[in-house]
């Protein structure tokens, strides 16, 4: 077999644009690791055939000389081929059906399968990643689909200036907007009727971080979600700040026998406990939601509240930027995830149902469950900072070696999933989900 290194364009969806690796990185493994890489051709990448050629790349219609194969997200069925390691995000982990039949696939071709969600350290920090840009992404996302949203309710707002995220030819060009758009609040101020502004955020990881670093270029002030409840009491307030409030796991759940918190029960636990999220919800005028779930974990917002907040009238939250995207999951009216094109709804709690765009009764939605593919020189720019470190190893291992002499870096070894066609021993659980 031979050694060469493949890069596969990608097809899922008809806006991504990321690659795994870019050329700046493949000169690099090029000049200084001496690989042969072949990079599939593809005319909507972000980066250019042309740009991997002066790389060192050879371009091709297909990667079937490679033994080694790295991609972004799923990959079909009728692409791969016996005994090759592909690298991707496969979303199997978790036994999500409609990637079953792919997992099959790969098992009947005795292929090898690194899933890069779970490259992890000794701790289980996630090491490769594109969260930081799905935060970034999603905060932008959502500011100018406030502005959409506040304009249709009859407030004038400078958020009408910003665009949508994958508009931007660069983060830097979206930062710049967005800071111009603080510098106004800072000199000209909020609307009363919107006053006192909060954003909270559920969530502290890597893409929460990424929201709050957009959030961080308006003239933003960071309070507890015990002072939030008291804000709203005060009769004098700044008129040009904007209140930014982090949510973590012991201010969303309590035990539902009034048991102290404790954050490791929790996750070993979820059953014991039940959303306190709801009391918070009224003085929020946008929400970001950031947290990992499972079916495990209680809702943070619900059908129901959602019900009964609305029949007391327009509440001051206007809309949720639900970055985590988990349909009818910690947001339960995120009834499904919305394309890069059509990005937004407004769900109604009367009927339950959903109108795409920013008008009609109801709370605005923003779930695209591809956000980093809205910064794609960015995101994939900062996500080879750290694979190209593992693609040396990877392309030197022996695969046809028993699972527990594979020379691999630890991180990856860990998250080998299939070996040889089989489900290695910390993944054997997926069989389960395979019958």
């Amino acid at each position: 077999m031979s050694n060469f290194i493949g890069i596969r364009h990608e097809d899922k969806y008809k806006l991504e644009r990321r690659a795994p690796l870019t050329p700046k990185h493949v000169a690099r493994l090029v000049k200084q690791k001496k690989l042969d890489i072949i990079v599939q051709t593809s005319d909507k990448r972000v980066f250019s055939d042309d740009e991997y050629i002066q790389a060192g790349a050879i371009i091709a219609d297909d990667l079937k000389k490679c033994s080694v194969i790295f991609g972004v997200k799923e990959m079909p069925e009728s692409f791969f081929e016996p005994e090759k390691t592909y690298v991707f995000f496969a979303h199997v982990v978790k036994g999500q059906s409609h990637n079953m039949a792919m997992l099959r696939r790969m098992m009947e071709l005795k292929c090898n399968l690194i899933e890069y969600e779970k490259v992890v350290d000794e701790q289980g920090k996630r090491l490769i990643f594109f969260g930081r840009y799905a935060g970034m992404a999603g905060m932008i996302n959502s500011l100018w689909a406030l502005g959409l949203r506040l304009k249709e309710l009859g407030f004038n707002s400078n958020l009408t200036r910003l665009k949508q995220a994958h508009h931007y030819p660069s983060l830097r060009e979206a930062k710049d907007d967005i800071s111009a758009i603080g510098q106004l609040i800072a000199e000209n101020g909020i609307s009363h009727e919107l006053r006192p502004f909060v954003i909270g955020f559920t969530g502290y990881g890597n893409v929460s971080q990424g929201a709050q670093e957009i959030i961080g270029l308006l003239p933003v002030k960071e309070i507890s979600p015990e002072k939030l409840l008291d804000l709203h009491q005060r009769k004098k307030l700044p008129d040009n700040i904007v209140y930014k409030v982090i949510f973590k796991e012991e201010d969303l759940v309590e035990h539902i026998h009034n048991e102290p918190f404790e954050l490791h029960d929790y996750y070993a636990n979820p059953q014991n406990y039940r959303s306190k999220f709801e009391q918070y919800i009224p003085y929020l005028s946008m929400l970001i939601n950031c947290v990992y779930w499972d079916k495990r974990y209680p809702r943070l917002v619900t059908k129901e509240y959602l019900e009964k907040l609305h029949a007391k009238g327009t509440p001051r939250l206007t809309m949720i930027g639900d970055i985590s995207c988990d349909v009818e999951g910690s947001i339960e009216c995120t009834l499904k995830p919305t394309e890069i094109d059509d990005p937004i709804f407004v769900y109604d709690p009367e009927t339950g149902k959903i109108r795409m765009g920013h008008k009609g009764p109801g709370m605005l939605v923003m779930a695209v469950d591809i956000l980093p593919a809205e910064l794609p020189r960015d995101s994939s720019d900062g996500f080879a900072d750290v694979l190209v470190n593992f693609v040396k190893p990877i392309a030197d291992a022996d695969f046809d070696e028993h699972f527990d002499d594979l020379d691999l870096p630890k991180p990856i070894k860990k998250a080998l999933i299939l070996h040889k066609g089989e489900l290695t021993p910390d993944f054997k659980y997926i069989e389960e989900f395979l019958k």
